[in-house]
């Protein structure tokens, strides 16, 4: 499994596209059980969409990672996009929690979407992630997601 800088090697950013990101708290802690913590980590995934960085689509934030995927503004930087929430994030879970503790694996894995993948099928498996740790049985339930194709309580079979 690859860490840190190695996730680095190959990475390409490039404006317009898509990418699929995924990104581990730091020795896995559930620090999204917290909902405070959870509700930090979603408003800086918006306060990136309103700084013109990225454009998101949808993510599911599970206890102990995220699950993001958008479309990287034209002159935004893929590393900087995802740098920046978490680094902004982490400074005000800090905050929340009066700790001071490592909220972020270094890294994270990236897969730039092809002309040839269906974005929503993507985004199915983004957002059936809960369902499938068994942590609710029925998207509408759990709270920490959200889909520009599904209304929230909708089911999955909505996104086509």
């Amino acid at each position: 499994m690859k860490h840190g800088k190695d996730l680095r090697t190959g990475r390409y950013s490039e404006g317009n596209n898509y990418y699929f990101v995924t990104t581990n708290t730091h020795n896995r802690e559930a620090l999204f059980l917290d909902f405070d913590c959870a509700r930090i980590v979603i408003n800086n995934l918006k306060h990136t969409d309103k700084l013109n960085i990225t454009n998101t689509i949808g993510f599911v934030l599970m206890p102990d990672h995220l699950h993001w995927l958008f479309q990287l503004n034209e002159t935004a930087d893929l590393s900087y996009a995802v740098g920046s929430t978490k680094g902004r994030s982490a400074k005000q879970i800090n905050t929340h929690l009066k700790r001071n503790i490592k909220v972020w694996q270094p890294g994270f894995y990236d897969h730039c979407l092809r002309q040839d993948e269906e974005i929503k099928e993507v985004m199915r498996y983004i957002v059936a992630n809960p369902l499938r740790a068994n942590l609710v049985d029925n998207i509408g339930n759990y709270s920490h997601w959200d889909c520009i194709y599904l209304p929230v309580g909708a089911d999955l079979a909505a996104i086509d």
